[in-house]
């Protein structure tokens, strides 16, 4: 039996994006939403809006309780979270499951196993992922970690356990450096996540950062293909773009991260990270146990609905494809349009003044913006994803070029400057991309 009425659990671009495929599949739609938010273009196009308002803003969206009791008198029959809040929260499934509402996402079991890197590290090493040398368990005792850092060779880093997004993370490069680097970590993962249990693994210098898509059904699992995202600034994405690998090597990780999936009863979304070095060999990282911001991408070049599919196997229905059956054609790309100032990334809140998008052929714009929205400052500063596909990469970088020069935001800092400069950067024209472009290239930032 299929979903009657779903509650998203979000907002902004994500929150729209889920709501279309809702409707496609006749879903009703129903969505919370915190005062910030009240005239925003999904609230405005739900079939329920449901407001949680509270002083601090971020609580609308993150309160378990409140999230769950709306989800109760609204009677749907499952949430979907999105990415970001509380799309990663097993405690927030455990309550779902406890009222009887479907999580559209892996079980809250998965979601706790995949958090803990140190646990989603010896899950896939057992699966056959390639891992980077490191400890296999919680380290926090300074001379342990530093004997093992000798062992492994520097430089290293030093990663929460319970971390995500690059927060607290801290690359060590020779060892009287080490014990101030684990104290930092420890502190700054405390902080953030609750927990200062730490790990150490080889630092991958030169590294690409490259994802694989993953849908699984609770017991098979597929994959749609890789996305290369190394251009990053502070550990997050900028451009997204795809595919980037030869059959051979997608065939052969495509293989392992599906592998991966069924060994964990993955159900839903996944994405699994690596970091691949200058030999070319793989490194798993983490698997975001969620739809991500750049799947986009993925649906360009391969023709289907992921968000749909997610959503299909969340109402128990098998996998409605085998592998054989997915298909790559040409090439997409994704810039980020962040609200933030293009040269030191710090966001820039206020009200879009004047704001046109570009269309036209092998052009899409996922955005909540309109003319007279007022972005706030207290969420992410993501205003739009502008994709382009082409037949091939060349074709859809120049047909990016054009997309940036069409499109106007005025009222806000962004990145559209900095994207239009990397799109005419010689190292990005020739691939020659890792993890360190922003760092190697400031005169990009202008």
């Amino acid at each position: 039996m299929g979903f009657k009425r779903v509650l998203i659990a979000n907002r902004g671009e994500i929150a729209l994006r889920i709501l279309r495929t809702l409707r496609d599949m006749g879903i009703e739609v129903a969505i919370i939403h915190g005062r910030e938010d009240r005239l925003s273009i999904p609230v405005r196009l739900s079939d329920i809006a449901y407001p949680i308002y509270s002083s601090n803003p971020l609580d609308s969206y993150l309160n378990i309780e409140a999230v769950v009791k709306a989800a109760k008198e609204l009677e749907c029959d499952a949430v979907h979270p999105g990415y970001g809040f509380l799309a990663e929260n097993a405690e927030f499934v455990r309550r779902l499951e406890e009222e009887g509402i479907t999580f559209i996402g892996p079980s809250a079991d998965v979601i706790t196993l995949l958090g803990d890197k140190i646990e989603a590290r010896a899950a896939m090493e057992a699966a056959g992922l390639p891992t980077a040398k490191g400890s296999s368990e919680p380290i926090s005792d300074q001379k342990v970690a530093s004997t093992l850092a000798e062992e492994i060779g520097y430089p290293v880093i030093i990663k929460a356990a319970a971390g995500g997004g690059g927060i607290g993370m801290q690359i060590v490069e020779k060892g009287d450096e080490f014990a101030s680097a684990l104290k930092l970590c420890q502190s700054r993962a405390k902080s953030a996540f609750g927990d200062e249990r730490v790990f150490v693994e080889k630092y991958i210098q030169g590294a690409q950062h490259v994802e694989f898509q993953v849908l699984g059904d609770g017991k098979n699992a597929i994959h749609f293909g890789e996305r290369f995202c190394s251009i990053q600034r502070r550990h997050q994405k900028l451009v997204e773009e795809g595919p980037w690998l030869d059959d051979a090597k997608r065939t052969e990780i495509g293989n392992l991260v599906c592998r991966g999936a069924e060994t964990v009863g993955y159900k839903g979304l996944a994405t699994f990270e690596f970091l691949r070095d200058a030999n070319g060999d793989f490194y798993f990282l983490e698997v975001n146990p969620r739809v991500q911001v750049e799947h986009t991408v993925t649906e360009l070049i391969t023709g289907h609905n992921l968000v749909e599919l997610g959503i299909r196997v969340a109402q128990g229905e098998d996998l409605p494809m085998k592998q054989e059956d997915i298909k790559w054609r040409g090439h997409a790309i994704q810039c980020r349009l962040n609200a933030e100032d293009p040269k030191e990334f710090i966001p820039s809140p206020g009200r879009l003044w004047e704001c046109h998008f570009p269309s036209g052929f092998g052009i899409r714009c996922d955005t909540h913006a309109h003319a007279g929205y007022e972005m706030p400052g207290c969420f992410d500063s993501l205003l739009a994803k502008l994709l382009t596909w082409g037949k091939d990469r060349e074709d859809a970088i120049s047909r990016m070029r054009t997309a940036l020069d069409e499109t106007t935001i005025t009222g806000v800092q962004h990145l559209i400057p900095l994207h239009r400069r990397i799109m005419d950067e010689e190292d990005f024209l020739n691939r020659e991309v890792t993890i360190q472009y922003i760092d190697n290239h400031q005169e990009l930032l202008g």
